[in-house]
Protein backbone atom coordinates (compact mmCIF):
# COMPACT_ATOMS: atom_id res chain seq x y z
CA UNK A 1 0.00 0.00 0.00
CA UNK A 2 1.11 3.44 -0.65
CA UNK A 3 -0.10 7.05 0.43
CA UNK A 4 -0.84 9.11 -2.61
CA UNK A 5 -1.46 12.16 0.14
CA UNK A 6 -0.73 14.41 -2.97
CA UNK A 7 -2.63 13.24 -5.87
CA UNK A 8 -5.44 15.00 -7.36
CA UNK A 9 -8.90 15.24 -5.82
CA UNK A 10 -10.55 13.55 -8.47
CA UNK A 11 -9.00 11.19 -11.10
CA UNK A 12 -10.24 13.77 -14.08
CA UNK A 13 -8.48 13.29 -17.73
CA UNK A 14 -6.96 9.81 -16.61
CA UNK A 15 -9.45 8.13 -18.98
CA UNK A 16 -7.88 5.00 -20.31
CA UNK A 17 -8.04 4.59 -23.95
CA UNK A 18 -6.86 1.68 -25.21
CA UNK A 19 -7.45 -1.96 -24.79
CA UNK A 20 -4.43 -2.31 -23.11
CA UNK A 21 -4.19 -0.12 -20.58
CA UNK A 22 -2.66 -1.27 -17.38
CA UNK A 23 -4.58 -2.25 -15.36
CA UNK A 24 -7.42 -3.00 -16.72
CA UNK A 25 -10.22 -5.08 -15.30
CA UNK A 26 -11.87 -7.83 -17.36
CA UNK A 27 -14.66 -9.62 -15.19
CA UNK A 28 -15.09 -11.12 -11.79
CA UNK A 29 -14.98 -14.46 -9.56
CA UNK A 30 -18.49 -14.48 -8.34
CA UNK A 31 -19.74 -17.57 -5.57
CA UNK A 32 -22.72 -18.72 -6.52
CA UNK A 33 -24.29 -19.48 -2.63
CA UNK A 34 -26.35 -21.98 -4.17
CA UNK A 35 -23.94 -24.51 -5.56
CA UNK A 36 -20.89 -23.30 -3.82
CA UNK A 37 -19.16 -22.94 -6.64
CA UNK A 38 -16.70 -20.01 -8.01
CA UNK A 39 -17.70 -18.97 -11.27
CA UNK A 40 -15.14 -16.86 -13.54
CA UNK A 41 -17.19 -14.20 -15.59
CA UNK A 42 -15.20 -12.38 -18.25
CA UNK A 43 -16.51 -8.82 -19.34
CA UNK A 44 -15.13 -6.01 -21.47
CA UNK A 45 -17.00 -3.72 -18.39
CA UNK A 46 -17.37 -3.95 -14.85
CA UNK A 47 -19.23 -1.66 -12.78
CA UNK A 48 -19.42 -1.18 -9.16
CA UNK A 49 -22.38 -1.23 -7.30
CA UNK A 50 -22.22 -2.98 -4.16
CA UNK A 51 -23.20 -0.16 -1.39
CA UNK A 52 -21.49 1.11 1.51
CA UNK A 53 -19.89 -0.81 4.69
CA UNK A 54 -21.72 -0.10 7.50
CA UNK A 55 -21.47 -3.09 8.66
CA UNK A 56 -17.81 -3.13 9.91
CA UNK A 57 -19.10 -1.53 13.20
CA UNK A 58 -21.73 -2.84 16.01
CA UNK A 59 -24.58 -0.21 15.28
CA UNK A 60 -25.30 0.19 11.60
CA UNK A 61 -28.35 1.66 9.58
CA UNK A 62 -27.61 -0.29 6.95
CA UNK A 63 -28.99 -3.53 5.94
CA UNK A 64 -26.48 -7.37 6.31
CA UNK A 65 -25.30 -6.88 3.19
CA UNK A 66 -23.57 -3.79 3.59
CA UNK A 67 -20.06 -5.09 3.98
CA UNK A 68 -17.63 -2.95 2.04
CA UNK A 69 -17.43 -5.58 -0.78
CA UNK A 70 -16.71 -3.27 -3.52
CA UNK A 71 -14.35 -1.56 -1.58
CA UNK A 72 -12.49 -4.58 -0.65
CA UNK A 73 -12.14 -5.87 -4.22
CA UNK A 74 -11.30 -2.87 -5.16
CA UNK A 75 -8.75 -2.34 -3.24
CA UNK A 76 -6.85 -5.74 -3.86
CA UNK A 77 -6.82 -5.08 -7.50
CA UNK A 78 -5.37 -2.28 -6.77
CA UNK A 79 -7.87 0.48 -7.63
CA UNK A 80 -7.43 3.97 -5.39
CA UNK A 81 -9.48 4.13 -2.26
CA UNK A 82 -10.51 7.31 -0.95
CA UNK A 83 -11.71 9.13 2.17
CA UNK A 84 -12.89 6.13 4.22
CA UNK A 85 -12.05 7.83 7.64
CA UNK A 86 -15.19 10.01 6.86
CA UNK A 87 -17.57 7.94 8.37
CA UNK A 88 -21.56 9.18 8.68
CA UNK A 89 -23.04 8.50 12.17
CA UNK A 90 -26.54 8.98 12.78
CA UNK A 91 -27.08 9.77 16.29
CA UNK A 92 -30.61 7.92 17.33
CA UNK A 93 -31.31 4.45 16.39
CA UNK A 94 -33.14 2.15 18.46
CA UNK A 95 -31.57 0.10 20.81
CA UNK A 96 -33.37 -3.24 20.54
CA UNK A 97 -32.03 -6.75 19.93
CA UNK A 98 -34.84 -7.04 16.87
CA UNK A 99 -34.68 -3.74 15.82
CA UNK A 100 -30.71 -2.70 15.10
CA UNK A 101 -30.99 -1.03 12.25
CA UNK A 102 -33.92 0.90 12.95
CA UNK A 103 -33.07 4.50 12.56
CA UNK A 104 -35.56 7.43 14.43
CA UNK A 105 -35.72 10.07 12.25
CA UNK A 106 -34.17 13.67 13.35
CA UNK A 107 -37.46 15.20 13.35
CA UNK A 108 -38.24 13.40 16.05
CA UNK A 109 -35.80 15.90 17.97
CA UNK A 110 -36.84 18.04 15.77
CA UNK A 111 -40.76 18.36 17.18
CA UNK A 112 -39.56 18.90 20.73
CA UNK A 113 -38.23 15.12 22.01
CA UNK A 114 -34.97 15.53 24.95
CA UNK A 115 -32.12 13.36 24.72
CA UNK A 116 -31.51 12.18 28.74
CA UNK A 117 -29.16 9.81 30.38
CA UNK A 118 -30.62 6.59 31.74
CA UNK A 119 -31.43 8.20 34.96
CA UNK A 120 -33.90 11.14 33.13
CA UNK A 121 -31.21 13.37 33.27
CA UNK A 122 -31.33 15.58 30.06
CA UNK A 123 -27.64 16.31 28.72
CA UNK A 124 -27.35 18.00 25.11
CA UNK A 125 -27.57 21.41 27.25
CA UNK A 126 -23.49 21.00 28.30
CA UNK A 127 -22.33 19.97 24.66
CA UNK A 128 -24.22 23.15 22.48
CA UNK A 129 -26.41 25.96 22.74
CA UNK A 130 -29.08 24.30 20.63
CA UNK A 131 -29.05 21.22 23.63
CA UNK A 132 -31.01 18.35 21.83
CA UNK A 133 -31.46 20.84 18.27
CA UNK A 134 -28.16 20.21 17.51
CA UNK A 135 -26.38 19.26 14.27
CA UNK A 136 -26.36 15.39 14.09
CA UNK A 137 -22.43 15.17 14.32
CA UNK A 138 -22.62 17.22 17.39
CA UNK A 139 -25.03 15.06 19.17
CA UNK A 140 -23.89 11.69 17.92
CA UNK A 141 -20.04 12.73 19.65
CA UNK A 142 -22.25 13.95 22.43
CA UNK A 143 -24.10 10.77 23.44
CA UNK A 144 -21.09 8.97 22.60
CA UNK A 145 -18.86 10.57 24.93
CA UNK A 146 -21.47 10.19 27.61
CA UNK A 147 -21.69 6.29 27.06
CA UNK A 148 -17.96 5.79 27.60
CA UNK A 149 -18.46 7.67 30.44
CA UNK A 150 -21.22 5.92 32.31
CA UNK A 151 -20.77 2.73 30.73
CA UNK A 152 -24.63 2.42 29.78
CA UNK A 153 -25.72 1.16 26.34
CA UNK A 154 -27.98 3.32 25.43
CA UNK A 155 -29.64 6.46 25.97
CA UNK A 156 -33.09 8.17 26.07
CA UNK A 157 -34.92 10.07 23.42
CA UNK A 158 -37.80 11.22 25.49
CA UNK A 159 -40.98 12.78 23.87
CA UNK A 160 -43.77 11.69 26.31
CA UNK A 161 -44.06 15.01 27.51
CA UNK A 162 -46.02 16.06 23.90
CA UNK A 163 -49.58 14.93 23.61
CA UNK A 164 -50.06 11.59 23.20
CA UNK A 165 -52.43 12.35 20.22
CA UNK A 166 -49.74 14.69 18.47
CA UNK A 167 -47.20 11.75 19.00
CA UNK A 168 -49.02 9.06 16.55
CA UNK A 169 -50.18 11.81 13.91
CA UNK A 170 -46.27 13.54 13.52
CA UNK A 171 -44.65 10.06 13.57
CA UNK A 172 -46.68 7.46 12.46
CA UNK A 173 -44.45 4.87 11.59
CA UNK A 174 -41.94 5.31 14.17
CA UNK A 175 -44.68 4.88 16.55
CA UNK A 176 -45.93 1.66 14.56
CA UNK A 177 -42.55 0.48 14.23
CA UNK A 178 -41.79 0.40 18.51
CA UNK A 179 -45.03 -0.71 19.32
CA UNK A 180 -43.98 -3.81 17.35
CA UNK A 181 -41.07 -4.19 19.78
CA UNK A 182 -43.52 -4.12 23.00
CA UNK A 183 -42.31 0.13 23.43
CA UNK A 184 -44.78 3.02 23.61
CA UNK A 185 -43.13 6.02 22.67
CA UNK A 186 -45.92 8.34 23.76
CA UNK A 187 -45.59 6.71 27.66
CA UNK A 188 -42.27 5.59 27.57
CA UNK A 189 -38.45 7.13 26.52
CA UNK A 190 -36.83 5.41 23.46
CA UNK A 191 -33.68 4.08 24.33
CA UNK A 192 -31.27 4.66 21.42
CA UNK A 193 -27.56 4.32 19.97
CA UNK A 194 -25.69 5.87 17.19
CA UNK A 195 -25.39 3.81 14.40
CA UNK A 196 -22.58 4.29 11.68
CA UNK A 197 -25.23 5.69 8.87
CA UNK A 198 -22.66 6.57 5.31
CA UNK A 199 -19.45 5.93 4.26
CA UNK A 200 -18.69 9.38 1.99
CA UNK A 201 -15.15 7.56 1.27
CA UNK A 202 -14.80 4.43 -1.19
CA UNK A 203 -13.66 3.55 -4.69
CA UNK A 204 -12.32 6.81 -6.26
CA UNK A 205 -13.74 8.09 -9.08
CA UNK A 206 -14.09 10.85 -11.44
CA UNK A 207 -17.27 12.57 -12.81
CA UNK A 208 -18.10 10.21 -15.02
CA UNK A 209 -18.02 6.91 -12.59
CA UNK A 210 -14.54 5.93 -13.93
CA UNK A 211 -12.23 4.22 -10.93
CA UNK A 212 -8.43 4.35 -11.50
CA UNK A 213 -8.66 0.93 -12.78
CA UNK A 214 -9.39 0.69 -17.01
CA UNK A 215 -13.09 -0.85 -17.60
CA UNK A 216 -14.12 -0.74 -14.34
CA UNK A 217 -17.06 1.87 -12.97
CA UNK A 218 -18.37 2.61 -9.74
CA UNK A 219 -21.95 4.20 -8.68
CA UNK A 220 -23.52 4.50 -5.34
CA UNK A 221 -21.58 4.37 -1.79
CA UNK A 222 -19.24 2.44 -2.77
CA UNK A 223 -17.92 5.15 -4.87
CA UNK A 224 -15.48 8.49 -3.83
CA UNK A 225 -16.86 10.40 -6.21
CA UNK A 226 -16.23 13.71 -4.25
CA UNK A 227 -19.72 14.96 -4.05
CA UNK A 228 -20.17 14.75 -0.44
CA UNK A 229 -17.09 16.13 0.78
CA UNK A 230 -16.20 15.23 4.34
CA UNK A 231 -19.82 15.53 5.74
CA UNK A 232 -22.56 13.91 3.37
CA UNK A 233 -25.74 15.74 3.39
CA UNK A 234 -28.98 14.29 3.56
CA UNK A 235 -30.70 12.92 0.73
CA UNK A 236 -27.98 13.77 -1.65
CA UNK A 237 -26.69 9.96 -1.74
CA UNK A 238 -29.72 9.18 -3.71
CA UNK A 239 -29.07 11.87 -6.21
CA UNK A 240 -25.48 10.80 -6.35
CA UNK A 241 -26.30 7.03 -7.46
CA UNK A 242 -28.93 8.06 -10.31
CA UNK A 243 -26.41 10.47 -11.62
CA UNK A 244 -23.11 8.82 -11.61
CA UNK A 245 -25.15 5.32 -12.50
CA UNK A 246 -26.50 7.42 -15.64
CA UNK A 247 -22.44 8.54 -16.26
CA UNK A 248 -21.39 5.07 -15.87
CA UNK A 249 -24.00 3.56 -18.60
CA UNK A 250 -23.28 6.20 -21.16
CA UNK A 251 -19.50 5.57 -20.73
CA UNK A 252 -19.78 1.90 -21.29
CA UNK A 253 -21.91 2.43 -24.58
CA UNK A 254 -19.31 4.84 -25.83
CA UNK A 255 -16.01 2.13 -24.66
CA UNK A 256 -17.90 -0.60 -26.14
CA UNK A 257 -18.26 1.24 -29.49
CA UNK A 258 -15.11 2.43 -29.67
CA UNK A 259 -13.39 -1.05 -29.16
CA UNK A 260 -14.58 -3.49 -31.85
CA UNK A 261 -13.55 -6.15 -29.37
CA UNK A 262 -15.53 -9.13 -28.57
CA UNK A 263 -15.18 -11.31 -25.23
CA UNK A 264 -13.32 -13.75 -26.93
CA UNK A 265 -10.37 -11.16 -27.53
CA UNK A 266 -10.52 -10.53 -23.99
CA UNK A 267 -7.10 -12.10 -22.06
CA UNK A 268 -7.04 -14.61 -18.95
CA UNK A 269 -8.35 -13.21 -15.72
CA UNK A 270 -5.45 -13.29 -13.23
CA UNK A 271 -4.18 -16.75 -11.87
CA UNK A 272 -4.76 -15.51 -8.74
CA UNK A 273 -8.41 -14.23 -8.71
CA UNK A 274 -8.95 -16.92 -6.00
CA UNK A 275 -7.49 -19.78 -4.22
CA UNK A 276 -7.08 -23.34 -5.90
CA UNK A 277 -10.31 -25.55 -5.66
CA UNK A 278 -8.69 -28.25 -4.45
CA UNK A 279 -10.03 -31.36 -2.52
CA UNK A 280 -8.70 -30.40 1.04
CA UNK A 281 -10.37 -26.96 0.49
CA UNK A 282 -13.63 -28.95 -0.33
CA UNK A 283 -13.40 -30.99 2.92
CA UNK A 284 -12.29 -28.21 5.02
CA UNK A 285 -15.15 -26.14 5.99
CA UNK A 286 -14.66 -23.33 8.38
CA UNK A 287 -18.00 -22.92 10.79
CA UNK A 288 -20.44 -20.53 10.54
CA UNK A 289 -20.60 -19.97 14.35
CA UNK A 290 -17.08 -19.04 14.41
CA UNK A 291 -16.87 -16.42 11.60
CA UNK A 292 -19.82 -15.02 13.67
CA UNK A 293 -17.44 -14.78 16.46
CA UNK A 294 -15.24 -13.07 14.75
CA UNK A 295 -17.28 -10.62 12.67
CA UNK A 296 -18.32 -9.93 16.20
CA UNK A 297 -14.87 -9.52 17.41
CA UNK A 298 -13.92 -6.62 14.42
CA UNK A 299 -17.62 -4.86 15.02
CA UNK A 300 -16.84 -4.27 18.36
CA UNK A 301 -13.20 -3.48 17.80
CA UNK A 302 -14.26 -0.67 15.09
CA UNK A 303 -16.99 0.21 17.49
CA UNK A 304 -15.13 1.17 20.34
CA UNK A 305 -11.42 2.06 18.96
CA UNK A 306 -12.66 3.54 14.97
CA UNK A 307 -16.50 5.20 16.20
CA UNK A 308 -17.73 8.36 16.30
CA UNK A 309 -14.26 10.07 18.33
CA UNK A 310 -11.26 8.78 17.70
CA UNK A 311 -7.43 8.89 19.27
CA UNK A 312 -4.10 8.21 17.76
CA UNK A 313 -3.90 5.37 20.35
CA UNK A 314 -6.77 3.62 19.82
CA UNK A 315 -6.02 4.07 16.24
CA UNK A 316 -2.70 2.12 16.51
CA UNK A 317 -4.23 -0.30 18.67
CA UNK A 318 -7.18 -1.14 16.36
CA UNK A 319 -4.80 -1.34 13.57
CA UNK A 320 -2.22 -3.64 15.32
CA UNK A 321 -5.37 -5.82 16.20
CA UNK A 322 -6.72 -5.90 12.72
CA UNK A 323 -3.48 -7.06 11.00
CA UNK A 324 -3.77 -9.80 13.51
CA UNK A 325 -6.90 -10.70 12.39
CA UNK A 326 -6.46 -10.05 8.89
CA UNK A 327 -3.67 -12.87 8.97
CA UNK A 328 -6.03 -15.33 10.13
CA UNK A 329 -8.73 -14.74 7.95
CA UNK A 330 -6.42 -15.03 5.41
CA UNK A 331 -4.90 -18.08 5.71
CA UNK A 332 -8.51 -19.63 6.48
CA UNK A 333 -9.43 -17.88 2.89
CA UNK A 334 -6.32 -19.49 1.36
CA UNK A 335 -7.09 -22.96 2.89
CA UNK A 336 -11.10 -23.13 3.58
CA UNK A 337 -14.07 -24.04 1.22
CA UNK A 338 -15.30 -20.43 0.33
CA UNK A 339 -18.73 -19.32 1.48
CA UNK A 340 -20.43 -15.71 1.65
CA UNK A 341 -19.90 -15.57 5.44
CA UNK A 342 -16.09 -16.35 4.98
CA UNK A 343 -15.64 -13.85 1.75
CA UNK A 344 -17.64 -10.77 3.78
CA UNK A 345 -15.27 -11.39 6.84
CA UNK A 346 -12.34 -10.91 4.54
CA UNK A 347 -13.75 -7.96 3.46
CA UNK A 348 -14.90 -6.28 6.72
CA UNK A 349 -11.59 -6.91 7.96
CA UNK A 350 -10.06 -5.11 4.66
CA UNK A 351 -11.97 -2.84 5.23
CA UNK A 352 -11.76 -1.94 8.18
CA UNK A 353 -7.79 -1.67 7.80
CA UNK A 354 -8.46 1.22 4.99
CA UNK A 355 -10.68 3.20 7.62
CA UNK A 356 -8.11 3.23 10.59
CA UNK A 357 -5.00 3.86 8.08
CA UNK A 358 -6.82 6.70 6.65
CA UNK A 359 -7.75 8.41 10.08
CA UNK A 360 -4.22 8.20 11.29
CA UNK A 361 -2.69 10.06 7.68
CA UNK A 362 -5.28 12.97 8.35
CA UNK A 363 -4.07 14.93 11.30
CA UNK A 364 -6.91 17.13 11.66
CA UNK A 365 -11.07 17.48 12.55
CA UNK A 366 -12.95 17.62 9.54
CA UNK A 367 -16.13 16.62 9.04
CA UNK A 368 -17.18 13.45 9.87
CA UNK A 369 -13.40 12.39 11.27
CA UNK A 370 -13.14 13.67 14.80
CA UNK A 371 -9.39 13.09 16.34
CA UNK A 372 -9.32 14.14 20.06
CA UNK A 373 -5.16 14.44 19.33
CA UNK A 374 -6.06 16.83 16.00
CA UNK A 375 -9.32 18.87 17.47
CA UNK A 376 -8.98 21.34 14.87
CA UNK A 377 -9.49 21.51 10.75
CA UNK A 378 -6.50 22.68 9.34
CA UNK A 379 -7.82 24.30 6.34
CA UNK A 380 -4.19 24.96 5.16
CA UNK A 381 -2.61 21.82 5.08
CA UNK A 382 -5.41 18.58 4.78
CA UNK A 383 -7.51 19.97 2.38
CA UNK A 384 -7.39 17.01 0.22
CA UNK A 385 -8.25 13.90 0.05
CA UNK A 386 -7.03 10.47 2.17
CA UNK A 387 -5.72 8.30 -0.84
CA UNK A 388 -4.43 4.73 -0.28
CA UNK A 389 -4.00 2.64 -3.16
CA UNK A 390 -1.74 -1.08 -3.11
CA UNK A 391 0.79 -1.67 -5.04
CA UNK A 392 -0.22 -3.89 -8.32
CA UNK A 393 1.08 -7.59 -7.98
CA UNK A 394 3.80 -8.12 -10.38
CA UNK A 395 2.97 -10.93 -13.06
Amino acid sequence: MTSERNAPTHLVGTRPERLNAIPSVWGACVLDNRSGEVLTFRSLVTVLATGGCGQIYLHTTNPAIATGDGVAMAYRASAAIGNMEFIQFHPTTLYHPQGRSFLISEAVRGEGAILKLKDGTPFMDQYHPLASLAPRDVVARAIDAELKRSGDEFVYLDLTHLPPDEIRDRFPHIYTRCRQFGLDITREPIPIVPAAHYSCGGVVTDLEARTSLARLFAAGEVACSGVHGANRLASNSLLEALVFADHAAARTRELLAEDGFSLGDLPGLAADCTPANDARRQTNEVSPEFLRHMRLLVQTLMWTHVGIVRSNHRLSQALRELRILESAVETLYQSSRISEELLEIRNLVTVGKLIVESALIRHESRGLHFNVDYPERDDQEWVRDTLLRRAPVQE
